[in-house]
């Protein structure tokens, strides 16, 4: 649960004891630093700055040039491939929409906004269709979802990506701007016997999914902005679907149709793909949730610790089936647990802050984090999800992700 800001006082209190010699240590270091370099005005300062950035789109700065999206192609068809966030290197739980993910199945398709249309058919009371300005004009909603690919993560079934970013970079989290779909299919009228909604998108892949209607009316949006801006071509731009706490592939971008049909269309997304191999033979299919996951980003490969003392462990955690409700970390391979203290806000469907203060000695460590949702699921060790799901599956790993660290400080993906 979330700890109160008093909880929070008094938790840092007992701990001032533990950590005083370190700040101690800290202090002092940088009064060494300071005699040994008298305050000195520095060139920056000197100079006039740049002028402002009038009519162009704001930009980081030069010395966060790193901080992008990095992934991989897959040249089995043009276009076809992901590029990931990279977490390592975030603070917060709004990734930033030049920092969102991208998962492309036939590139990226120009969509003029002023030409959409999206048809609604199949089985309803009336076939309708909309242009952008109708979609604009129902009444908004904004939400913070997090969007996660069923692949995330999914490296780790057989292998050890080196960063954050590579293992888990397939998820984003942003605030939504759109309308809720349920608006939009009041409109056309449900029929009794629509159970199903197959939705497409408008790229060259033209992805199709077939949505239980349930799902639909709960708290499905056809987004049209994302972080207070036009969703990115990339996104969806101009309109894609949200389908919060369900795998990404879901959630269509560029969407432009929607048929109400009483069963599934059984879609090559969601029989040749999309589907996980099960050790008897079988078949996992319709998987759609995302189930509880976290992962400590600091310290992580990309942020080794260059100093021992007093720390904070941060990471993230996140459910498909609601609000995070606890996260535990070890820093001894999953002997010991402590709980983590969780931030506001803890929301549904959306990424959780979590931090645990802890003193480093330069000693080996191997550090985890397990999350548990509201249901009361918990999440699995490798072992555990391995041991009921085997190893031939491409989606939905969500096992603790454990991190070594060294005696030097370096941090690296470990099987534990």
């Amino acid at each position: 649960m979330t700890t109160t800001s008093d909880g929070s006082r008094r938790r840092f209190l007992r701990q001032t004891a533990a950590i005083g010699a370190t700040f101690g240590g800290v202090v002092a270091t940088r009064d060494a630093l300071a005699q040994e370099s008298p305050l000195v005005v520095p060139p920056w300062t000197k100079t006039p700055g740049l002028p402002l950035s009038e009519g162009n789109y704001g930009m980081p700065s030069p010395f966060e040039k790193n901080v992008v999206r990095r992934g991989r192609k897959d040249y089995r068809m043009p276009g076809s491939g992901s590029i990931m966030t990279p977490h390592g290197n975030l603070r917060g739980t709004i990734t930033p929409s030049g920092l969102v993910f991208e998962r492309s199945h036939g590139g990226v398709p120009e969509v003029d906004p002023a030409q959409h249309r999206l048809v609604i058919h199949g089985l309803v009371r009336q076939p309708l269709i909309f242009t952008m300005d109708d979609i604009v004009r129902f009444p908004s909603v904004s939400k913070i979802h997090f969007l996660e690919c069923s692949g995330n993560t999914s490296q780790g079934w057989m292998n050890r990506p080196a960063t954050v970013q590579l293992s888990h970079g397939l998820l984003s989290s942003c605030e939504w701007t759109g309308v809720m779909l349920s608006t939009i299919l009041d409109e056309a009228g449900v029929a009794p016997n629509a159970s199903w909604l197959i939705a497409e998108g408008a790229d060259s892949a033209g992805l199709n999914r077939s949505i239980p209607i349930a799902k639909c009316l709960e708290d499905t949006m056809l987004v049209y902005a994302q972080n207070g801006e036009a969703l990115r071509p990339e996104n969806g731009y101009p309109l894609r679907l949200l389908l919060p706490g369900w795998e990404g592939n879901m959630s269509i971008k560029w969407v432009r149709r929607l048929r109400l049909a009483s069963e599934p269309a059984m879609t090559r997304w969601e029989t040749a793909m999309y589907t996980e191999s099960m050790p008897d033979g079988t078949a996992r299919q319709f998987t759609f949730v995302m189930e509880a996951k976290s992962v400590i980003t600091d310290p992580a490969p990309e942020r080794p610790l260059r100093a021992h003392g007093f720390m904070e462990i941060r990471g993230i955690a996140w459910s498909g089936n609601g609000r995070i409700k606890r996260v535990d970390v070890s820093t001894d391979g999953g002997r010991n647990w402590r709980q983590a203290e969780l931030h506001d806000p803890v929301l549904n469907r959306a990424l959780t802050r979590f931090t645990l203060p802890w003193q480093w000695k330069g000693e080996p460590a191997l550090i985890m984090s397990r999350a548990m949702d509201e249901t009361g699921y918990v999440q699995p060790t490798h072992r555990q999800l391995v041991a009921v799901r085997g190893t031939a599956n491409r989606y939905h790993y969500n096992a603790i992700q454990p991190w070594q660290i060294a005696g030097d400080g370096k941090v690296t993906n470990v099987f534990a």
